[in-house]
């Protein structure tokens, strides 16, 4: 059965174009113009030869080529799509040799001939899986709480530090955002009394919290009123966006529940046996990122390609006799490095043999915190896939080979793997910011060595001044 290639430059509004090239690169037709439509693509399949083995190539613009493939998969052929880092370095190439950046369908036609193993045959329809969708739209939303956080963050500084003491910052409590979303005024505050703030504070608390917390946020409010005494701040007006954000982030927090909620249900069809959620220290909502994410680990040749899907690998630069080892090639699902790293840091307070590996790295090869788990991060994924592949839960051991519960894992984690707080503290680098604030200012007089004094120093080597 001879093979022809049909190549599609897909399209959101307008009209997609499609070319057809037989096995050697030759068209037989190019420039069909048609839409997702039953009728066009009837049409279009016509055009096909009967007795032909059909591969479709194309990009996956959008969700515009999920319906497309779909169809087509439906018919008989088989659908294979562009990578996008394979899409820009084509876009980078014809736009530099050809005055172009399309990825045009008689391209697309030829792909295959030209670069056959570099071709992915989908297994799945990515935007039309459920739990994909879903844990996609949880990321989402936890990405837009915490920026809404963050902002929180910034409007309540300019209340003053007193605030951020009393109610927190980072990821504020529902007794806090119940205070700032009525509240955040502080002659609001004031007006409204010790009695009824601890009022306030017990229901919004359940109790947790009573006279004391109101004494604290009345004091933060009487240090704001003084420090703005002399004006320019209009407290209404700040307590107004404070309120907004507030609501933002309690929308996001219905909107986290129910998706959540959702989530369980699918990964507990996706996944009955729950082998994903068997790795030591997942819940629902990781073990169901890392599963929706992947898709079914079987469709991997191996381990090796599960873990450099994962885009937690190091870069390797070989040529001739040198074999380097860069940083992470970060290739892939983001959302899918998060949840692994995640897992990582929750799976090796329970996993001696993990455990044992973080100790390793941090107290002998002095990783810090963040390096050890990009290192434990693919070994959890590769366990995972191992026991997807063998359709086997994960059994948790000890570094012997004993089998041990969570529990038993928990305390010999906690016992024989605990990092001195000083070392912890020795392994922590200093960040980008810190490292831009020790730098040389115009303020200061003191040359750097890596910034030499322009001129001649003002004082010889013994220290007296130059003639």
């Amino acid at each position: 059965m001879s093979e022809v290639r049909l190549g599609i430059d897909v399209a959101c509004r307008s009209d997609h174009q499609a070319s057809l090239a037989d096995d050697r690169g030759e068209f037989v037709w190019s420039g069909w113009r048609f839409r997702t439509t039953v009728a066009d693509l009837e049409r279009l399949w016509a055009k096909l030869p009967a007795d032909a083995e059909v591969v479709v190539v194309l990009e996956p613009t959008r969700n515009a080529w999920v319906p497309l493939a779909a169809w087509l998969k439906a018919k008989g052929a088989k659908v294979v799509l562009v990578p996008p880092e394979q899409s820009a370095d084509l876009r980078d190439y014809y736009n530099k040799h050809t005055k172009t950046d399309r990825l045009d369908s008689r391209v697309l036609a030829r792909l295959p001939l030209l670069h056959p193993e570099g071709l992915r045959t989908i297994d799945d329809l990515g935007p039309a899986e459920p739990l994909k969708r879903a844990v996609r739209h949880r990321f989402a939303l936890g990405r837009r709480r915490t920026q809404a956080m963050q902002r929180l963050d910034a409007l309540i500084e300019l209340l003053g530090p007193g605030w951020a003491e009393v109610v927190g910052s980072g990821d504020y409590s529902k007794t806090a955002l119940a205070v700032l979303e009525r509240f955040a005024d502080p002659r609001a505050l004031k007006k409204l009394g010790r009695k009824r703030l601890t009022a306030l504070l017990v229901r919004a608390s359940r109790g947790h919290f009573r006279e004391a917390k109101a004494d604290e946020l009345l004091a933060a409010a009487d240090e704001t009123i003084e420090l703005w005494s002399a004006g320019g701040l209009d407290f209404a007006e700040l307590a107004d966006d404070i309120a907004a954000e507030v609501r933002i982030i309690k929308a996001l927090d219905v909107e986290l529940e129910a998706i959540e909620d959702r989530i369980g249900v699918l990964y507990d069809d996706a996944d009955p046996d729950g082998v994903v959620r068997s790795m030591p220290g997942l819940g629902v909502t990781l073990a169901a990122g890392i599963l929706g994410r992947t898709g079914d680990l079987n469709r991997f040749d191996n381990l090796a390609g599960v873990r450099s899907f994962t885009g937690i690998v190091p870069k390797i630069d070989q040529s001739g006799l040198a074999d380097h080892h860069g940083g992470l090639t970060k290739a892939g699902d983001p959302g899918l490095r998060q949840a692994l790293y995640l897992a990582a840091d929750q799976a090796r307070k329970v996993d001696p043999t993990l455990a044992a590996r973080y100790h390793r790295l941090v107290v002998d090869q002095g990783k810090h915190h963040v390096s050890a788990l990009c290192s434990i991060a693919p070994v959890v994924m590769t366990r995972i896939a191992a026991c997807w592949r063998n359709g086997q839960r994960y059994v948790l051991r000890d570094v012997d080979g004993t089998e041990i519960t969570e529990a038993e894992g928990r305390a010999i984690c906690a016992d024989r793997y605990k990092i001195d707080p000083a070392v912890r503290a020795a392994r922590r680098g200093t960040n980008t910011a810190k490292a831009l604030k020790k730098r040389t200012g115009r303020g200061k007089k003191e040359p750097t060595e890596a910034a030499p004094a322009p001129g001649p120093s003002g004082t010889d080597a013994t220290g007296d001044k130059a003639a």
